[in-house]
C-alpha cells in the first residue's frame, strides 16, 4: 500500500513539472514588451528629399513653322501711325535673332494688315508703311541684310477674325512674316531588310519658294 502511494505521488509530481514546463515555454513564445520609453538611435543618413519638378519653359515669342515666322506677341505701333513703340524693340530683336539662327531662310516678306475701320485706301497705305517700318528696324537695328526682306501692305483684305467686334478688329491689325525662299534638304533613304533601319543613300539641297 505504501509503495502504491509513493508511485502515485511521483506521478503527480511529474505531471506538475510537465505543466510548469509547458507554461514557461508558452510564456517564452509570447510578445516581449519593452517598458523603457527611451528612443532607439537610428544610424545612417536619411535619404535626401525628392528634387522639385522643373518649371515649364515659357512659350516662345518667335518660332519658325514651315513657311512662316510666327510671332506670339503683337508689334505695337503708335495709334494711326507707322511709328514702332519702344516696348516692341525686344520682340523685334528676338525676330532678328531667330532669322540669324536659321541660315536656311533666304527671303522673307513682311506683311502689314489692318482692320476694316476707316477708309480702305488709308488702311492699305498705313499697313504698307507699318510693314516698311518693321523692315527698316530689322535692317538698321537687327543687322538683317536688306536683300532678304521685302515689305507689303494688304490693308483689310486678309482678316483673320470678324471685324464686327473690337476684339476681332484688334486681331486683324497685325504684322506677319512669310518665308518666300528657304533651303531644304531632300533625302532618299532605303530600309535595311535585316535591321529595319533607315539608311540615307542620296541627299541634295534645293530652294523651296512660297507663293
Amino acid at each position: 500500500m505504501l509503495r502504491s502511494r509513493s508511485l502515485l505521488n511521483l506521478r503527480r509530481a511529474a505531471r506538475v513539472t510537465m505543466l510548469s514546463a509547458v507554461a514557461v515555454s508558452a510564456a517564452a513564445c509570447g510578445p516581449i514588451v519593452f517598458e523603457d520609453s527611451t528612443a532607439l538611435p537610428v544610424e545612417g543618413t536619411p535619404p535626401p528629399p525628392p528634387e522639385p519638378e522643373p518649371e515649364p519653359e515659357p512659350p516662345k515669342r518667335v518660332e519658325v513653322r514651315e513657311d512662316k515666322i510666327v510671332i506670339n506677341e503683337k508689334i505695337q505701333f503708335e495709334f494711326n501711325k507707322a511709328r514702332i513703340l519702344p516696348e516692341s524693340d525686344s520682340l523685334l530683336a528676338e525676330i532678328a535673332k531667330v532669322i540669324k539662327e536659321n541660315p536656311q531662310i533666304k527671303k522673307i516678306r513682311i506683311e502689314g494688315h489692318a482692320s476694316s475701320e476707316g477708309n480702305d485706301d488709308y488702311n492699305l497705305k498705313l499697313s504698307q508703311k507699318r510693314a516698311e517700318a518693321v523692315r527698316k528696324w530689322l535692317i538698321e537695328r537687327g543687322g538683317i541684310p536688306a536683300e532678304m526682306l521685302e515689305a507689303k501692305g494688304y490693308g483689310e483684305t486678309r482678316p483673320i477674325a470678324s471685324n464686327d467686334t473690337e476684339e476681332g478688329r484688334e486681331k486683324n491689325r497685325r504684322v506677319e512674316f512669310t518665308i518666300l525662299e528657304q533651303e531644304v534638304t531632300r533625302k532618299k533613304v532605303e530600309i535595311d531588310p535585316k535591321t529595319g533601319e533607315e539608311k540615307v543613300v542620296e541627299e541634295e539641297k534645293a530652294t523651296a519658294k512660297a507663293d
